[in-house]
């Protein structure tokens, strides 16, 4: 089954392997994905769907050095070039749209204002152009700055449409903008964006059916990432993870999206089942964070009817022939963690395609 045909949206993908959001930092200053870029995303276009690094809707949600972005025309043009390279090999492609929040620095967005659901800064360090520093703490949006974020959010998706891909993810993963409104441990608003998780989930909520009037359902997908706990996104309280994820599921169902992508490490727990069974539409999951996924897993998933596709990332990385592979139980590269984020065509495009010995 994992290498049988599904249909997300208007898309008929001709496996359920999908090419998770991988971050690789390949973009330069400009945010403009060049040639290497494009040739990244050519070879895995055998892949059912590749859903790209997240990229920045405006220039304040960027979240880090080197990372794409959908803001001016020659980001959306050098996204263009990619996304012809892909559909000429056959593929299909998603542009997940990604707004850092307070996950970011003023050093690395070019000196916006960085902003979150409330005045409480990530504890930790984070990579910037002048080097590694402390989380600032974000500015706090009002109710009247809050529709312009989600026109953001629009924005990007009608740039990414126009730029020739199918479709667009909202990241709401991750502990970046979107997660940053869900959770309690970022959000803690006491208007109608905070406090309950029917009121922290509107955001996203809204986010959501902005992007659906804009492009239309079938081009759009979500991410999320229930109890990661990353990036200061920490979800301890199981009642309320429960409530939270489940009141926003059921707010989004109805709008007819092309599917829904989980990243959670229990498959088969019961959080996992019941937003799936929540959920009127693709059921996509990405259980690989911590741990690789792998063939004999992914199959499993599918077989189980845990999920209707699986998204996988480090294997994806090493093999762009990933789905020859797995499907003729060939041998596989590794992928080589120490280019992940580094630059230069070492580690991006220079992974072999499978070659009998």
């Amino acid at each position: 089954m994992l290498f049988s045909p599904i249909t997300l949206g208007e898309l008929t993908l001709p496996n359920r392997l999908v090419m998770a959001p991988l971050t690789r930092c390949r973009s330069g200053a400009d945010g403009v994905p060049g040639p290497i870029v494009v040739e990244h995303y050519r070879q895995r276009a055998s892949l059912g769907l590749i859903v790209s690094e997240g990229t920045y809707p405006s220039h304040a949600g960027q979240g880090f050095p080197g990372q794409p972005g959908l803001v001016t025309d020659e980001q959306v043009e050098g996204w263009s070039k990619v996304t012809d390279a892909v559909h000429a090999e056959g593929g299909r492609i998603f542009a997940q749209v990604m707004h850092a929040g307070r996950v970011t620095h003023e050093d690395t967005n070019g000196g916006r204002t960085v902003v979150g659901p409330s005045a409480v800064a990530v504890d930790g360090l984070t990579r910037t152009n002048k080097g590694k520093q402390p989380f600032p703490v974000p500015h706090a949006l009002t109710e009247d700055e809050i529709p312009g974020v989600i026109q953001e959010f629009v924005q990007g998706s009608v740039n990414a449409i126009k730029a020739g891909f199918d479709g667009v993810e909202l990241h709401g993963a991750n502990g970046y903008l979107l997660h940053e409104f869900l959770t309690p441990a970022a959000n803690q608003r006491d208007d109608r964006y905070g406090g309950s998780p029917e009121n922290r989930i509107r955001f996203v909520v809204e986010v959501v059916q902005a992007v659906v009037e804009a492009v239309g359902a079938e081009r759009v997908g979500i991410r999320i990432s229930p109890e990661h706990n990353v990036q200061g996104a920490v979800e301890l309280d199981r009642e309320d993870l429960h409530r939270t994820y489940c009141l926003l599921v059921q707010a989004i169902s109805p709008l007819g999206l092309a599917y829904l992508s989980v990243l959670h490490n229990e498959p088969s727990g019961g959080l996992v089942r019941e937003l799936r069974g929540e959920f009127n539409g693709a059921f996509l999951l990405n259980t690989g964070f911590s741990v690789m996924t792998t063939r004999d897993e992914a199959i499993s998933l599918v077989e189980g009817e845990l999920a209707d596709a699986v998204v996988v990332g480090r294997p994806a990385i090493a093999n762009p022939d990933l789905v020859r592979r797995w499907q003729e139980n060939l041998p596989v590269n590794e992928p080589d963690m120490a280019t992940f984020y580094t630059s230069g065509a070492e580690g991006y495009t220079d992974y072999p395609v499978y070659q009998p010995a």
